[in-house]
């Protein structure tokens, strides 16, 4: 009777574990929607406004730039954060690599997050939006 009771405890703890586990997947698929509805007003803002796409490089620990044969607008001014003109944010850091240098390297876009560096160190996040923003501000020059 007791592993009874146990069993039932069990199967309740599975259960409030699964249910906070799907809320927890559903806050972040509307974080990341409305993420993607930041980008993509930067996007139509950044094209109205006429900043001009630059060929984006990512960075390597070692401060060696590598091509991507991506092309859009660096978000950050160390130029490891960007939007392409397709709407995809990109975070532009990769490891140091001798092959990289001669054949460039192939980066996956990344879901954006309405804070970016979340996690990070102290004074290294900030919202997307203020990012964004500032990038706008900044008008062709950058940075």
């Amino acid at each position: 009777m007791v592993d009874d009771g146990r069993a039932a405890w069990r199967e309740q703890h599975r259960h409030a574990v699964e249910v906070r586990a799907e809320a927890e997947r559903l806050r972040r698929a509307a974080e990341t929607d409305q993420a993607r509805e930041l980008v993509a007003e930067f996007v139509g803002e950044a094209q109205r406004r006429g900043l001009p796409v630059v060929a984006l490089t990512a960075v390597a620990p070692t401060g060696a730039r590598y091509r991507t044969g991506l092309t859009g607008w660096y978000v950050d001014v160390n130029l490891t954060r960007a939007v392409t003109t397709d709407g995809e944010f990109y975070l532009l850091t990769v490891p140091t690599s001798l092959r990289a240098r001669l054949t460039g390297v192939t980066i996956e876009p990344r879901e954006p997050k309405l804070i970016v560096g979340e996690g990070g160190r102290d004074g290294e996040s900030m919202p997307l939006r203020q990012l964004l923003d500032r990038r706008l501000a900044a008008g062709p020059t950058w940075p």
